[in-house]
């Protein structure tokens, strides 16, 4: 016996695609950012490579079906998925846009991923209390706020010194000419590992919503349809572009070279593809600058402007909290009805 009616999960499954979309949108500076402000690619095109590579991740995970990890931590890992209810996924959803729409008005890359948690969270607690949470995923998830970034800088600072170290003795032009291709490969693999990492989310979303509606028995597994649903989503969003992100993220921070943009990549992408093996939903978001800054700190620490990275740190802090909040308020409004 099914306890909602088929239109209204539609709905709600609708709801979480564009939040998918809107994801892919939010989260193309992500993947484009390095390659943009080097000019190894027109904007244009550097979205259309990132999208390719977005959806190219569907791919990956029918190869490897355990790279579904992510999916299982947000869908059963920070709310018990038998106390999870439609009012539930929709305070999650739109607590999560809402926070993405701000933040991609103003440019701040923040993190979708923790947007997400973060309405999870709220609506979880407005509906069960604190006996829902599910602390282990929760857990995990918010050291990774603070690891990833840290990790990432630090990674991306040693691959600019062995690079530099192996590159020593070629001359400048044939150094550049190598670190245009590295930074391109690097690129796709980071765009590849943002789709596997991040197109799960909304999975997760949608099956522990099929599971708490009695569509989906058995097995706490992503049906195929779903999959594709939301590869398909983020890639459209990514196509669109975060034009005012990628300005933040691509010049505003620092100024890359095309060694710094593939050392920012290459880290970025080592990062977020552990994660993803891990399960642990890590924002790309936050990989991605942690990476930037490292390989502009790299180079010399008064290349960062600090100022706008501590900006983009405030705003990584409120995120939880802030999406939290509204989470909660609209699956509160739910019951009203």
């Amino acid at each position: 016996m099914h306890d909602l009616a088929f239109p209204l999960l539609a709905g709600l499954i609708l709801v979480a695609l564009a939040f998918d979309f809107l994801n892919g949108l939010h989260d193309a500076a992500n993947s484009i950012a390095t390659v943009v402000s080097t000019r190894l690619l027109k904007p244009v095109h550097a979205v259309l490579f990132a999208g390719v590579f977005n959806f190219a991740a569907y791919f990956l995970t029918i190869t490897f079906p355990s790279l579904h990890k992510v999916a299982s931590t947000i869908g059963q890992g920070l709310i018990d998925k038998n106390l999870v209810t439609p009012g539930v996924v929709f305070g999650a959803l739109i607590g999560a846009m809402f926070w993405n729409i701000v933040t991609w008005l103003k440019g701040i890359p923040s993190s979708s991923s923790h947007a997400l948690v973060g309405g999870i969270i709220g609506a979880g607690v407005a509906h069960a209390g604190m006996t829902g949470i599910q602390w282990n995923g929760l857990n995990k998830t918010l050291i990774a706020i603070v690891l990833s970034p840290v990790l990432g800088m630090i990674l991306s600072m040693l691959i600019m010194l062995v690079t530099s170290w192996l590159f020593s003795r070629a001359s400048n032009r044939g150094a550049e000419r190598s670190f245009r291709v590295l930074h391109m490969i690097s690129s796709g693999t980071y765009s590849l590992s943002h789709g596997l990492n991040d197109a799960q989310k909304t999975m997760g979303i949608i099956t522990v919503l099929l599971f708490s509606t009695g569509y989906l028995h058995g097995k706490f597994e992503v049906p195929h349809w779903v999959a594709i649903s939301c590869y398909i989503a983020m890639g459209l969003g990514t196509l669109m572009g975060g034009w005012k992100i990628i300005e933040t993220m691509g010049s505003r921070i620092t100024k890359l070279s095309q060694h710094q943009g593939f050392s920012a990549s290459a880290g970025g992408t080592i990062m977020v593809f552990t994660a993803s093996l891990l399960g642990i939903p890590v924002s790309t978001t936050h990989t991605i600058t942690g990476c930037v800054i490292g390989a502009g700190v790299a180079k010399r620490a008064s290349a960062v402007r600090w100022g706008v990275a501590g900006d983009v740190v405030v705003a990584w802090i409120v995120t939880i909290p802030a999406s939290a909040a509204v989470g909660a308020v609209f699956y509160l409004l739910t019951t009203l009805f």
